[in-house]
């Protein structure tokens, strides 16, 4: 009897690519498989099955197999299989912003600019001067990056609430300025009113940590504009993002889980699958151990079939792992880790040092260029 054939019907079940290959060519027809659109073939799918927070299955299986390996699993399991493996090589589609197309065959670089006083890398680095923050902005595109992400409330753990007025204040007179020159942009706030003013103001995409939980009008604002959105998982909707007490099982499941019904809900609010992308929040309620299994099973996240942000850039495992460096001390760790996301298949890395990371990318994209033309 093999071990899929004891998995029960109700069992939580997920797939992570794995065992990937320079190219597809010279392998045997249907012995490998592409991750979406981009430059990552695999051989093999990892699969995971989980009694609540219990594993009860974890096993290999060649991606040749995989249909007849998985008619074994009894209905319900087999159908979410194919659509988890379905979902990993689909397509992903562009963001169509405007007059600006960012394509996702290779990794895109998303950079950070705060407007705040207290964010936990530099904060008040671009405070109350809206044009050095604009030029901060400009030299950022200038460097590489797709999309500039314009924040004005800090989220680092125990971070002082901001009304939304003073948010508003802060990050429209620096969008203004960045769009007027035809920069792209995302607005990272949590607040329907802030993501309101950002989109009028020239932004194009809303980022949430909350994934559109913590502020009850911002499905329906979101859903309205027709605008593209990153889902960010955080433990927590409420003020404390970081906040969880609870803890997790299995961190991977549990957030792939969470990230799954935020992408239901904004499906059922009318926001286009193809407006949808996903972070799994780095960083966020996440213990070192949570964060490195994050990185780890990064892979899996494709089975939700939607682009992947990741946001590693100066985050604390870093500086835990390297005798508690500080955040402005981060910048091997931040470039390795935005090396290992474009790995892993992740559509866009979020940094804070976008010329280095734009050269890591330049770098990953050439060995997978080289690696395809191998005969």
């Amino acid at each position: 009897m093999s071990m899929l054939s004891t998995i029960p019907a109700d069992a939580r079940l997920y797939l992570k690519p794995t065992w990937t290959v320079p190219t597809p060519v010279g392998l045997p027809d249907g012995t490998a498989a592409r991750m979406g659109n981009g430059l990552i073939w695999f051989q093999a799918y990892e699969l995971t099955a989980l009694d609540g927070r219990q594993r009860i299955a974890r096993t290999i299986i060649p991606v040749a197999d995989f249909a007849t390996v998985i008619d074994g699993l009894p209905d319900a399991l087999t159908e979410r299989a194919s659509r988890l493996a379905a979902n990993i090589s689909a397509p992903r589609q562009p963001l169509v912003l405007g007059d600006r197309t960012i394509r996702f065959d290779a990794p895109q670089v998303m950079a950070i600019l705060n407007i705040t006083p207290d964010s936990f890398s530099d904060g008040g680095r671009h405070m109350d001067d809206p044009q050095a923050a604009a030029d901060a902005g400009f030299a950022m595109a200038a460097a590489g990056a797709a999309l500039i992400d314009v924040g004005g409330e800090s989220t680092r753990p125990k971070a002082q609430k901001l009304w939304e007025g003073d948010e508003v204040k802060r990050v429209v007179p620096v969008i203004e300025r960045l769009a007027a020159s035809g920069v792209a942009m995302s607005i990272d706030t949590r607040k329907a009113t802030v993501m309101e003013a950002a989109l009028a103001a020239g932004a194009a995409v809303v980022n949430d940590v909350s994934a559109l939980a913590h502020d009850p009008r911002s499905l329906e604002v979101v859903a309205r504009a027709g605008c593209p959105v990153i889902l960010m998982h955080a433990p927590c909707a409420g003020d404390d993002p970081h906040d969880n007490p609870g803890g997790y099982g299995d961190v991977v499941a549990d957030v792939h889980d969470h990230l799954e019904a935020r992408i239901a809900a904004c499906l059922a609010a009318g926001i286009a699958h193809d407006r949808i992308m996903i972070d799994p929040g780095l960083g966020f309620g996440k213990s070192l151990t949570d964060n490195l299994a994050l990185v780890n099973g990064l892979a899996a996240f494709h089975g939700l079939g939607v682009p992947l942000l990741f946001a590693g850039s100066r985050k604390r495992l870093i500086g835990a792992l390297s005798n508690e460096a500080p955040a402005s001390e981060r910048l091997g760790g931040s470039v390795a880790l935005a090396f290992r996301a474009a790995q892993l298949g992740a559509q866009m890395v979020r940094v804070h040092d976008v010329r280095e990371s734009v050269q890591a990318l330049h770098l990953w994209r050439g060995l997978a260029d080289a690696g395809l033309s191998q005969i």
